[in-house]
C-alpha cells in the first residue's frame, strides 16, 4: 500500500483543499488521462484499487503513470474512547486532489482500451473523473 518512508511529523492538521489545481492540470508522460473534476480526499486503497484495474484492462502493454501520492496522514480514534486524551494514531494516508488535476496517465495502448481502462479505474476512486487526451 502506498504510504510515505519517512515523515518529518507524523500527525497533521485537517486544512483546507479549496480552488482548483494550480499545477499537473496538463498530460505530462502518456497520451492518455484521467482528469479529477471534483475536489477531495483519494485513500491509498482507492489508488491502488484503480491501478491494479488499469493494469488488468491494459494487459500490460503499453505504460502508465500514477500523479497522485497520499501523503496526509488522518487520524482516527478507537470506538468506545471517550473525548480529550490527545488526537488519535493514524488510520490511513489520503491524497488531497483539486479540481482539473491529472490522476493517472496512460501510453502505449489504443485510444479504446485506454479510455475503457481509465472509465473503470475511475469507478474505484472518490472523486468524479474524466478521460482526456493529447
Amino acid at each position: 500500500m502506498l504510504q510515505p518512508k519517512k515523515v518529518k511529523y507524523r500527525k497533521m492538521f485537517r486544512g483546507k483543499n479549496r480552488g482548483k489545481a494550480q499545477r499537473g492540470t496538463e498530460l505530462a508522460f502518456g497520451e492518455f488521462g484521467l482528469r479529477a473534476i471534483e475536489g477531495g480526499e483519494l485513500s491509498a486503497r482507492q489508488i491502488e484499487a484503480a491501478r491494479k484495474k488499469i493494469t488488468y484492462v491494459t494487459k500490460r502493454e503499453g505504460k502508465y503513470w500514477i500523479k497522485v501520492f497520499p501523503h496526509k496522514p488522518l487520524t482516527k480514534k478507537p470506538v468506545g474512547i471517550k473525548m480529550g486524551s490527545g488526537k488519535g494514531a493514524i488510520d490511513q494516508y489520503v491524497a488531497p486532489v483539486k479540481p482539473g488535476f491529472i490522476l493517472f496517465e496512460v501510453g502505449g495502448v489504443g485510444e479504446d482500451v485506454a479510455r475503457s481502462a481509465l472509465h473503470k479505474a475511475g469507478h474505484k476512486l472518490s472523486v468524479k473523473t474524466a478521460f482526456v487526451k493529447k
